[in-house]
């Protein structure tokens, strides 16, 4: 239900009150059986959701966005390309799959909070460990069920992407409020530099799940790849190794000689969240990479972001984002059904023509989706290829980056 039921709170902006959306329940089991405390929702423009906690108790602010998948709510919540992130889920339902240690993208979930219709008290899946209430709780990840997810995005649909807090403590509307426009802008954050790995390691393992191994080629030497991590997602390691590679993974913030000292053969620059523009030492390490004869580049999401910057294009952020698993990104004569996960796009026109060609637009938008340089073999996917989750699809660009190493082979 949406309306206005007592006094809303206005935003600094707004000329006309913001109505408090009081959808769901005062209270319902959770999956233990007890009865959940009551949660906030308040955003930066003053509207307030109210429903149940679930998750870990207390308070999360961050930018409040929205996914479209069916599935995958494991790989979502997990991905580092989602730090400092409110994700609220347009599926109805989430947790009846439960969650199980072959499906994460991380260690640990990234996201800062998660907002959700339902969320299911049984875990009904022969590969769950877990059940997701418990797992949220675990890592102290803050929650709010129950609340009218639907009314939520086309909220964000018609004003975009905005700062929010969920709480469960008990605090008014008016204290959150004010915590929310005190919390920094998206824009401007270079979050790469918390979620990436502190030092170098090696990555040789597939995926555990053999049914999703998707092997494409196995190669008697493997190719050396040097991968920067601003926030890498275990699935494209996973797939560089299917395709024949064993991987190093460097800090975002390598320097050329620290990748240069591991002979790649290719080097691949890594998704990750926040402002593009603001990862400053990736841009400039992917400047000198462009600089190196002959090395095959490719990035993903941040990673062809990035690549675009160091090629002097810029950035914008979009107004609501991308995120989701059906996303249609084409090139002449071919369309790919994509997962998407990003806030931020190419500016198409900040691309140098003569040295760059778009190859993929997002056909809902326009957006620039891949770009190839034409006379270097580098060139970046704004989407995701690993498909975790999501449709298959675009795995190709995985073997096109091993084809360019065997041609300098």
């Amino acid at each position: 239900m949406i309306g206005p039921t007592e006094p809303p709170l206005v935003s600094e902006t707004a000329t006309t009150p913001v109505p408090f959306l009081v959808p769901g329940p005062s209270s319902s089991p959770g999956s233990a059986g007890q009865t959940a405390p009551g949660a906030l929702l308040v955003l930066a423009d003053g509207t307030v959701l109210r429903g149940l906690a679930c998750g870990a108790r207390g308070t999360a602010i961050g930018e409040v966005v929205f996914n479209t998948g069916m599935t995958g709510y494991q790989e979502v919540m997990t991905d580092p390309s989602y730090a400092g992130q409110l994700v609220t889920f347009t599926y109805p339902e989430l947790g009846n799959t439960g969650v199980n240690p072959q499906d994460l993208e991380a260690n640990r979930p990234h996201v800062r909070g998660l907002i959700t219709r339902r969320l299911s008290p049984v875990a009904s899946n022969w590969r769950a460990t877990e059940d997701l209430e418990r797992w949220l709780q675990r890592h102290g990840v803050v929650g709010i069920r129950d609340v009218d997810t639907r009314a939520l995005v086309r909220h964000l649909r018609e004003g975009g992407s905005i700062n929010g807090a969920i709480s469960s403590e008990g605090l008014s509307p008016a204290v959150l409020l004010q915590r929310v426009r005190s919390a920094p802008s998206m824009a401007g954050l270079n979050l790469a530099a918390t979620v990436s790995t502190g030092e170098s390691y090696s990555w040789s393992r597939l995926c555990e799940a053999e049914f999703d191994q998707r092997l494409q080629a196995q190669p008697e030497r493997p190719y050396r790849v040097v991968a920067v991590d601003f926030g890498i997602k275990r699935a494209i390691l996973e797939r560089l190794v299917a395709h024949g590679c064993e991987v190093t993974v460097v800090p975002a913030d390598a320097s050329l000689e620290e990748v240069l000292q591991h002979q790649p053969e290719g080097v691949f620059l890594s998704n990750g969240p926040g402002d593009p523009a603001a990862v400053s030492e990736g841009i400039a390490l992917a400047g000198q990479l462009l600089n190196q004869p002959d090395l095959p580049l490719f990035g993903i999401c941040l990673g062809h972001q990035i690549l675009g910057l160091a090629l002097g294009g810029r950035t914008f952020k979009l107004e609501y984002g991308h995120r989701g698993l059906n996303h249609p990104c084409g090139s002449p004569g071919q369309v790919e059904i994509t997962s998407q996960n990003h806030g931020f796009a190419l500016a198409a026109d900040s691309l140098p023509a003569g040295q760059v060609r778009i190859t993929h637009h997002n056909l809902n938008d326009r957006t620039v989706a891949a770009l190839s340089l034409l006379d270097q073999p580098a060139f970046g996917v704004q989407y995701h290829p690993e498909a975790s989750p999501g449709p298959h699809d675009s795995d190709h660009h995985f073997g096109r980056f091993v084809g360019l190493m065997a041609e300098r082979r």
